[in-house]
């Protein structure tokens, strides 16, 4: 029978009680936990190596992967695995990162239920890699485009306007939101050239956009987000204009470490982690989160993108 003495010495490393607490919720693979974590894969299979030596966890194969769990610990007996895990759950109440370890296993899991975001990840890989003819993404966009419904939509950080003006093919009407007047200027120029007399260009922050509360159908960030000096006020001010039953969209860069960013592109913040986006959506109100990345660029420094969608629910 393994040693409380050892068990407690284990448990005293705030990793392994946060591998605990998080693996007597679920199962969960290695490559879940590096996830959560965002911890490297030797640290964390060395971490769970030590707690199935101690009987604190247990394996099983699925396909080519070991999923863990919690071990029940049954040959304990009942009463010193009830007080075991009593110190653990005490333990991690002590640990700040537990609690986002939980947002971040919700989000795993939302995950793991989207098996046709999965595969469609898959199959977007190896669009366009081979050629065929008629075959592009463009061609793919604009059949998108044109079925999606007519919308009002606000377009939070457009730059000079390129997507305002594909939407406003199909939108009843587009609000193009940025702070600068030159592309303001700009933008509202192309709108007038192209006779879209549905786009609207107006000069106004992210974080308080001179749009009418409840008055979109969709709002969308497009790789804006990151420009905004407090981007959860953005995302508060974007639940603040739509309607209720409407949606948020928020394309940006998965969290990287290309410092020259800054300099070279004006980024505030170096992209986010699909945790942070999260906490965004969800503290502004949104309900029904689906995040994921949807882009991986080839060439260095790999930019990544994440893709969110959240409602705010009707009646909110």
């Amino acid at each position: 029978m393994p040693s409380i003495v050892k068990s407690l010495r284990l448990i005293a490393d705030p990793t392994r009680i946060r591998i605990l607490a998080l693996l007597r919720e679920e199962e969960l693979s290695v490559a879940e936990l590096q996830e959560i974590l965002s911890m490297g894969q030797s640290r964390i299979s060395t971490q769970l190596a030590q707690l199935k030596q101690a009987g604190l966890v247990a394996d099983r194969r699925s396909g080519k992967h070991s999923i863990y769990a919690a071990q029940p610990l049954a040959k304990r007996g009942p009463l010193e695995a009830d007080r075991l895990w009593q110190v653990i759950a005490q333990a991690a109440g002590e640990i700040d990162e537990v609690s986002q370890d939980a947002a971040a296993l919700r989000l795993v899991l939302r995950k793991r239920q989207d098996k046709a975001r999965s595969y469609f990840n898959e199959l977007a890989g190896k669009f366009g890699r081979h050629y065929c003819p008629g075959r592009s993404w463009k061609g793919l966009a604009e059949t998108l485009l044109k079925l999606m419904p007519p919308l009002v939509i606000a377009d939070l950080g457009a730059g000079e306007g390129t997507f305002s003006q594909l939407l406003a093919q199909r939108a009843e009407r587009v609000i193009a939101i940025d702070n600068s007047e030159k592309m303001v200027e700009y933008g509202a120029g192309l709108a007038k050239e192209h006779g879209f007399l549905n786009l609207e260009y107006r000069l106004g922050d992210l974080m308080d956009p001179p749009i009418d509360d409840a008055s979109v159908d969709l709002a969308f960030f497009s790789q804006a987000l990151h420009h905004a000096a407090k981007p959860q006020r953005a995302v508060e001010a974007a639940y603040r204009i739509l309607k209720p039953g409407g949606r948020i969209v928020i394309l940006d860069l998965l969290k990287h470490q290309f410092e020259d960013a800054r300099e070279l592109y004006a980024d505030i913040w170096l992209g986010f982690s699909e945790l942070e986006l999260l906490g965004f959506l969800e503290g502004a109100g949104f309900q029904n989160p689906e995040i994921a990345i949807v882009h991986k660029e080839e060439e260095k420094p790999h930019f990544q993108v994440l893709l969110a969608i959240a409602d705010k629910v009707a009646g909110a």
